[in-house]
């Protein structure tokens, strides 16, 4: 199973994310992607730690996220990839975009671990000024149609409710 979530910043989606992971019953492995540049993402960081306990595996990669991945994929494990889109500022910044997303999307295809990425949805509002700031909205939003179409399982996530998107048919 593969399954993306969506919504906006502080919809529920990480929480939601977690909670699917915990029901799966399998080994559960968080693959962080954030990193500690300031005070108030430290802080952050540090909180997200603190609320899901210590039955989770922790993995911090700020990059390079399907190498991670090809480690635990397994049928056993559950992975919350989170966040997608910090991922993608990081890949920007350090001009490795291309490659590291065809690699997600090539263990995407390839791994019998269950996988949920949890990502931001950032493109809903008016075209942003800045060339970079567009790359960055239609990155993201290009990246979230490429995993959706590999996922069997798309969620978004609104006001802490999942509205399920595409789910398997019988």
């Amino acid at each position: 199973m593969k399954h993306l979530i969506t919504g906006g910043a502080r919809s529920g989606k990480s929480r939601y994310a977690e909670h699917c992971a915990t029901d799966s019953g399998k080994k559960l492995v968080y693959l962080a992607t954030a990193q500690a540049k300031d005070e108030e993402m430290a802080a952050r960081i540090s909180l997200h730690k603190s609320q899901r306990g210590t039955h989770w595996s922790l993995v911090e990669e700020p990059l390079q996220i399907a190498q991670q991945l090809a480690k635990f994929s397994n049928p056993e494990c559950c992975i919350v990839v989170d966040c997608l889109t910090l991922w993608l500022n990081n890949c920007l910044e350090s001009d490795c975009w291309s490659e590291e997303k065809s690699k997600l999307i090539d263990i995407l295809r390839a791994s019998q671990a269950d996988i949920i990425l949890v990502g931001n949805e950032v493109g809903s509002g008016v075209v942003p000024l800045g060339a970079l700031t567009r790359t960055f909205v239609d990155e993201n939003g290009w990246l979230h149609q490429d995993i959706a179409k590999v996922c069997s399982h798309v969620t978004t996530v609104i006001a802490g409710l999942p509205l399920v998107l595409k789910e398997p048919v019988c």
